[in-house]
């Protein structure tokens, strides 16, 4: 039996973090699935036994539970661009509920560090898009292709973890690999002096609603979203035209953080002669322009958990 103590248990927050995340899409959920599993192995330590799992998989075998026994009956959590098709006017609609979205989440709760330049593979299976797209999968396949093709279980592994046999376990993955690859995204750039510059660039851009200035940053296929609203739009221009024309965004300040593992801003509001939080913006950049922004609304709430301040 195990001589492991609390500790041991708390040094698996961050991996369990990273690990429930890609399964549930939700911060907040994550969240409670993380403590859970972390008040449950705890309190079965006694039940742990060295020689037959390594503790990371004993304990990842009880944050599975978890997160399936979460999903059910749960609204599939997505980005606006998987419900339907581009918007052709201005008009956002009504916002849906939060359970309908995936949530962002700071590089330093997933990484480890701040630093945007983590490795690309690491960057790839925690990038908004991508656990969007996770989301797409039945919870027993998204679970198995995370612990084989992110966290490098061995199909045993994952077996035990899961309550199934290998076989089993293959024929999940086979399948889920299938989805991935019919929805295969495009690879993000680097993080690197030039996109440095390029953010730069998209700051004063937004800042001085430069409309030519703009539509460079912007690749013609670009897409903006904002949750909650099921609205999104399609086209560098059109999205340059609608930031640079915005009222709503007069004296708005961006801030640079990590969203994801991918640069990210917080956008501040005046209001009262203070710019208080207002949006955490996610970016994908691609081919050395900007090739996705979503705009999470109502987040200002959680710009600590970013690094940002709650005021300027």
């Amino acid at each position: 039996m195990t001589t492991v103590g609390i500790d041991e248990l708390e040094a698996l927050r961050l991996p369990l973090t990273r690990y429930c995340y890609r399964i549930l899409g939700s911060a907040a959920d994550t969240d409670d699935a993380v403590q859970e599993t972390i008040i449950r192995a705890n309190a079965r330590l006694h039940e742990h036994d060295a020689a037959r799992a390594k503790l990371t998989t004993w304990v990842h075998r009880i944050a599975t539970n978890i997160c399936i026994d979460m999903l059910r009956g749960a609204d599939r959590r997505a980005l606006p661009m998987d419900l339907g098709p581009a918007a052709s006017s201005a008009d956002i609609g009504v916002p849906l509920p939060e359970s309908r979205w995936v949530d962002p989440m700071p590089g330093t709760r997933l990484f480890g560090t701040a630093d945007p330049a983590d490795t690309l593979v690491e960057r790839e299976s925690v990038r908004i898009a991508f656990v969007a797209l996770l989301q797409r999968l039945p919870p027993r396949q998204r679970v198995v292709l995370v612990l084989r093709d992110v966290l490098a279980y061995s199909a045993q592994e994952c077996a035990d973890m899961t309550d199934s046999t290998v076989a089993s376990v293959n024929s999940a993955l086979q399948r889920a690999r299938a989805t991935l690859d019919s929805n295969r995204l495009q690879p993000l750039d680097d993080f690197d002096s030039s996109q440095q510059e390029l953010l730069d660039r998209y700051v004063a851009a937004f800042v001085n609603h430069d409309l030519a200035a703009m539509v460079e940053v912007l690749r013609d296929d670009a897409v903006t979203s904002m949750p909650p609203f099921a609205w999104w739009l399609r086209g560098g221009v059109a999205i340059a035209q609608l930031v640079t024309s915005s009222d709503a965004c007069a004296g708005d300040r961006l801030l640079p953080t990590n969203v994801n593992g991918c640069p990210g801003f917080g956008q501040y509001r005046p209001d009262n002669g203070v710019l208080r939080p207002f949006a955490l913006i996610a970016i994908e950049c691609r081919e050395g322009q900007i090739a996705e922004i979503v705009t999470f609304l109502g987040t200002g709430d959680r710009f600590a958990e970013f690094g940002l301040p709650i005021s300027l």
